[in-house]
């Protein structure tokens, strides 16, 4: 019987036959590798046959020998940048990661370039080495001046964007083709930075086996990135579940029926109420939030200027006419 952890590491061992894993050819080759950096590394700081052989293709300055494809040069060299080659990349197996609904495209390319970053970073910052530009005297190993060009970064960075690619092949030819053009490229990239001066000779072989330590390495972590997808899967669902909005009802909304031509041929009328204008009712279907109310007459309404006389009254003033009461007629005496 499996005990519940050896189940795990069972599902979460890649299952594909084509997908890298730490067999032992990879092992003896990553051993190798490690050898050659080692050695490389011990040869400038003793400044040995590496450092002498730096110097002669420095004192040669190739971008003098064949100036005519320095502004060529200058445009290739950029293949190795960090930035350009990692958005690039980046685009292609993100459409990757989209089209086979996996996240392990995108977690593979941010995984070496985190260990690219620790690995060649820490390296630039320990031993500081100065660039050809800034060489101090003939036949020093520049080490420990401040610099940050050991191993290079343009190499390294060039070995490990699009080897990549071909780590995440999916078929045995593409991934043959996909390496042979990756090593062409760090090739090329690394030898550019030389030819325009920027990197010594030492730099951009440490830079090669930096580069290449990082891809061999890679298969150790496929179970982690394993769990890492699937963590960030389970979380994606729950941050959609707790996203889902709830529709709210909404009243339906009367539609007008459409007009006829026999409606366009008819004049419109207004409705008008039947009777007299003191008793009828004006219609109101026009304006249906004003209230009907009677239409009155102008005799009901109420008079411009007050009732009876404007005269102040005095004592000693007789009324014209006698007031009018409920039995005479208007301006008339009873009797008269």
């Amino acid at each position: 019987m499996r005990t519940n952890d050896e189940l795990v590491q069972a599902e979460e061992r890649p299952t594909d036959p084509l997908r890298p894993r730490m067999t032992r050819t990879r092992l003896g080759i990553f051993v190798a590798t490690s050898v050659v950096y080692l050695a490389i590394v011990v040869g400038v700081l003793t400044t040995s046959w590496p450092v002498r052989f730096d110097w002669q293709v420095m004192l040669f300055r190739p971008y003098k020998q064949w100036p005519e494809i320095h502004t060529f040069l200058d445009y290739f060299v950029v293949l190795g940048q960090r930035g350009p080659t990692a958005v690039a990349v980046a685009a292609w197996l993100g459409w990757r990661t989209y089209r086979q609904g996996t996240l392990r495209p995108l977690l593979v390319l941010g995984t070496s370039l985190l260990l690219l970053n620790a690995t060649v970073g820490a390296a630039k910052i320990g031993m500081g080495r100065l660039g050809p530009h800034y060489a101090t005297s003939i036949g020093s190993n520049e080490m420990f001046a401040g610099g940050d060009i050991f191993p290079s970064g343009h190499t390294a960075n060039a070995v490990v964007t699009w080897g990549v690619l071909a780590y995440l092949a999916t078929t045995k030819r593409t991934r043959r083709v996909a390496s042979v053009i990756a090593a062409l490229l760090a090739l090329g990239v690394g030898m550019t930075t030389v030819y325009l001066g920027t990197h010594w000779m030492s730099d951009v072989t440490l830079g090669w086996t930096a580069g290449l330590l990082v891809l061999l390495a890679l298969p150790w972590f496929e179970a982690p990135m394993a769990r890492a997808e699937a963590w960030l899967l389970a979380l994606w669902r729950r941050v959609r579940e707790r996203g889902v909005l709830v529709p709210v009802p909404v009243a339906p909304v009367a539609v007008a029926a459409p007009r006829t031509p026999a409606d366009d041929e008819q004049p419109a009328r207004e409705p008008v109420g039947v009777g007299s204008r003191s008793a009828g009712v004006r219609a109101t279907e026009g304006r249906p939030y004003l209230p009907a109310r009677p239409h009155t007459a102008r005799s009901e309404r109420t008079p411009v200027t007050p009732t009876g006389s404007r005269r102040p009254p005095h004592s000693d003033r007789v009324p014209r006419t006698t007031p009018l009461g409920p039995a005479t007629g208007r301006g008339r005496t009873v009797g008269g």
